[in-house]
């Protein structure tokens, strides 16, 4: 199957908002699927490394303009310091094209950017209160979305699909959608994850999630029509990160054994071992490669996918 969202067919769907969990019950949970394995490549499989960022949390691939984008906390811990900014990167070498490409606006300007999402010719990013839009092509901001009122407390990875722009918020497990006026809480809830990386699979018609700490190794599906909730699939490792659809595929970040895992038909497995904890990861569709950025290393390493260059 090619639809990564629902290959655990059993799967319990929970309600979205304030459901229960899928159960632990042996008798009421899905078959575990056969183990997999495959050949787990070291870091030095690296094609080429983007230097001089600073505390890189996510990258996008623009296939309009083949440039990595890259979100930056900047150097101050502090997100008073309004100092994140966005970088564009050459996809093809890796080469800095605009370190500060782009910062925000006087009256709400990046903080600490976190993930992004491609919407047409808007660039969508996570921030600490709430989403900014830019120009894709120029850098532009275009409007902020403050999400203050919900109170927030981590805003981290964003995806588009049905019914808009949503965006996680691992510091309070809750997925939300943009709307006209602000945002709205679409699920929340332990049984979310909480929920890190996010992305959307047109194969399955459904977001993926991936769980931060405490959400064990189970990756999470998010039906935006049923708004219910379901098992996607399992991976070893913990405290996922980024999450991309690659070939119908899911590639997922993992910090706990820092090392990029691909799960297939349920069933993941790691296959690129990676020299820091890995954040917010990017595809590059038409190279099929990974883009793999680390906060702590302020850098970002650009790999093969998985099964080749």
């Amino acid at each position: 199957m090619t639809r990564p969202a629902r290959v655990l067919a059993a799967a319990l769907a929970v309600a979205a908002c304030g459901g229960e969990a899928p159960s632990d019950d042996p008798a009421s949970a899905p078959p575990e699927p056969a183990a997999m394995s495959m050949e787990v490549r070291g870091p030095d499989a690296r094609l080429f490394t983007v230097e001089g960022l600073s505390g890189p949390e996510a990258v996008k691939y623009d296939p309009v303009d083949d440039v990595y984008l890259v979100s930056n906390f900047g150097d101050d811990d502090d997100p008073e310091a309004n100092d994140g900014f966005l970088t564009r990167v050459s996809a093809a070498d890796g080469a800095v094209e605009t370190l500060h490409w782009a910062v925000g606006d006087d009256d709400r300007p990046l903080q600490e950017p976190r993930g992004m999402a491609l919407d047409g010719d808007t660039l969508w990013v996570a921030d600490a209160r709430g989403l900014h839009a830019f120009d894709r092509a120029t850098g532009t901001q275009l409007r902020f979305v403050d999400l203050t009122a919900l109170e927030p407390g981590f805003l981290n990875d964003v995806a588009v699909g049905p019914g808009g722009v949503y965006v996680t918020d691992t510091g309070t497990s809750r997925l939300i959608r943009l709307t006209d006026t602000g945002g709205e809480v679409v699920a929340e809830g332990e049984a979310l994850g909480p929920p890190n990386g996010v992305t959307f699979d047109a194969g399955s018609g459904a977001f993926v999630l991936v769980p931060w700490e405490g959400g064990g190794d189970s990756i999470r599906a998010w039906d935006p029509v049923s708004r219910t909730l379901s098992i996607a699939g399992r991976t070893p490792g913990g405290r996922f990160d980024g999450v991309e659809v690659v070939d119908g595929a899911l590639v997922v970040a993992s910090q706990a054994d820092s090392a990029l895992h691909l799960v297939r038909r349920g069933t993941g497995a790691p296959f690129q071992k990676v020299p820091g904890r890995p954040a917010d990861i990017a595809v590059d569709t038409r190279r099929r490669r990974i883009a793999v950025p680390y906060i702590a290393l302020d850098r970002v390493d650009v790999f093969p996918g998985p099964g080749g260059p």
